[in-house]
């Protein structure tokens, strides 16, 4: 029998809560995360289930997300499906090239088309299909593919290889394998369990979680865990996570915004299997011809795989620091980051920028309130105001509670 719809409901409050300071950092990092891979700005969907819902044993909100949360898969291969969906401004193609350049990829610094920093920017918008592997923390492969091209990454052993057949160009980096775990944190969200981990650090007493049936993706049965804030004013409508009966992994990932619409972010895979990956698949030898760059900069990380990684932020404390004044500004799905650029200035105006600032300006709405005059950037998820003297406040809020928040914090 499938579970109950409507009274296996819980908040966070009936799970074993994270830290106050964590769910609140994660709150910010989520969005941030999300906006910074694009561009520096990122009902439920009815295709989640392959065919017919199948039979389950009821599960309470509460054991199925300490079921995720005991997963311990580890080996495993399929393919995925990501589309994301922010509504950004179609630019003719400058967005993808100021997050290839600005990541230090096939145009920016390094020059190599196979530098991963670079290349997995891509998923940041448009549908992509992706293969990946994993046997363990020591091994691991994605694979994007493109129109008669593909860039694959992969990770074995102290050896992490970058490859685009597009351009016949190798990136190669050793690593140390004591920070494995750490570089896997740091890359960017590309499974089904990357973005239901982050999500489920954000959920608390303003949330809604409940089990909202079952479903069949790739071929296995799976529940329906639905995530809702409670309050008003958030940009997110609902969050749906399909999790595998046997395994407990994310199999499906999909955020829908508030507003309604296509889903913002959309990620499930449409083959899987948990069958250790045969060896082969993680050994690489540079093509005949290919031109190889080494890494030997060991400080950098890239795409979460590739040199030593710097330590992550753990804390607002740490947030903070890598900020200039970070602060957070009301509670719960509305919860607003705030935090000073260092240049004493927002963007430029129309009169004072000329074209630049005509631009930039024609590309968000221009607000007033208590903290003055500034300029609301949108997406369909996150909105990012910039005032005159160089504050930001962003968030997954509306931009009427953006610019209540920016009020209320002056």
């Amino acid at each position: 029998m499938a579970p109950n719809e409507t009274d296996d409901t819980t908040t966070a409050g009936e799970v074993e809560e994270p830290r106050a300071g964590r769910r609140r950092a994660a709150r910010y990092i989520v969005p941030v995360t999300v906006m910074g891979v694009a561009a520096a700005t990122i009902g439920l969907v009815p295709a989640l289930a392959d065919s017919g819902d199948p039979d389950l044993p009821d599960i309470t909100p509460a054991q199925l997300i300490e079921k995720i949360a005991q997963s311990d898969v580890e080996r495993l291969s399929g393919t995925v499906k990501i589309t994301t969906d922010l509504g950004l401004p179609d630019l003719g193609g400058l967005e993808s090239g100021l997050l290839s350049g600005a990541a230090g990829g096939e145009d920016g610094e390094g020059g190599s088309s196979a530098d991963p920093s670079g290349r997995l920017t891509e998923l940041a918008s448009g549908t992509h299909t992706l293969r990946v592997a994993a046997d363990g923390p020591d091994r691991q492969k994605l694979s994007l593919l493109e129109n008669a091209a593909e860039y694959s990454l992969i990770h074995n052993g102290k050896d992490v290889w970058g490859y685009d057949s597009a351009s016949n160009e190798v990136y190669h980096a050793t690593v140390d394998e004591a920070d494995t775990k750490e570089r896997s944190a740091q890359r960017p969200p590309a499974t089904p369990k990357d973005f239901a981990e982050e999500a489920l650090k954000a959920v608390d007493d303003t949330t809604s979680v409940k089990v909202d049936g079952t479903a069949q993706v790739a071929g296995r049965d799976a529940y329906r865990l639905v995530v809702e804030p409670k309050q008003s004013g958030s940009t997110v409508g609902a969050i749906s996570i399909a999790v595998d009966h046997e395994t407990g992994m994310p199999l499906k990932f999909t955020l829908t915004p508030a507003g309604g619409g296509s889903a913002v972010v959309d990620v499930g895979f449409t083959k899987v299997s948990f069958d250790r990956p045969d060896a082969s698949t993680f050994r690489f030898t540079p093509p005949k011809g290919a031109k190889v760059t080494e890494d030997t900069e060991q400080d950098r990380a890239h795409g979460g795989f590739g040199g030593k990684p710097e330590r992550g932020p753990k804390s607002e404390e740490d947030l903070a620091k890598g900020l200039d004044g970070l602060r957070m500004l009301g509670e719960g799905w509305n919860t607003v980051a705030t935090f000073d650029t260092g240049t004493g200035a927002g963007l430029p105006t129309e009169e004072a920028g000329g074209d630049l600032g005509g631009f930039l300006g024609s590309l968000g709405d221009q607000v007033k309130g208590d903290f003055g005059k500034g300029t609301v950037f949108s997406t369909r998820l996150v909105n990012a105001l910039i005032t005159e003297d160089g504050t930001v406040y962003v968030g997954t809020v509306t931009k009427d509670a953006l610019v209540k928040a920016a009020e209320a914090g002056k």
